[in-house]
């Protein structure tokens, strides 16, 4: 399955919080030695990636258009 393709059901989850989620999965899959044993939590983190970016490119838009409109208002009162 392709990681496109896989539900994105951490929404209301921070930005932190995912990250922290990841670095756990990450964690579990170094210290795994059956590679076998791996697939599910592989994708799990491969799910958790796809809604940390889509998180960052959110906030980062939401970040942008914030300064655009301080830019505007600044530029309006001069």
């Amino acid at each position: 399955m392709k990681d496109k393709d896989l539900p994105i059901d951490n929404n209301p989850h921070s930005l932190e919080e995912l990250t922290d989620q990841a670095n756990k999965i990450i964690e579990y899959l170094e210290n795994e030695k059956d590679l076998d044993n791996s697939i599910e939590r592989y994708q799990e983190l491969l799910k958790l990636n796809k809604a940390i970016e889509k998180k960052f490119h959110k906030n980062f838009k939401n970040i942008n258009e914030e300064t655009k409109n301080k830019v505007k208002k600044i530029i309006k009162t001069k």
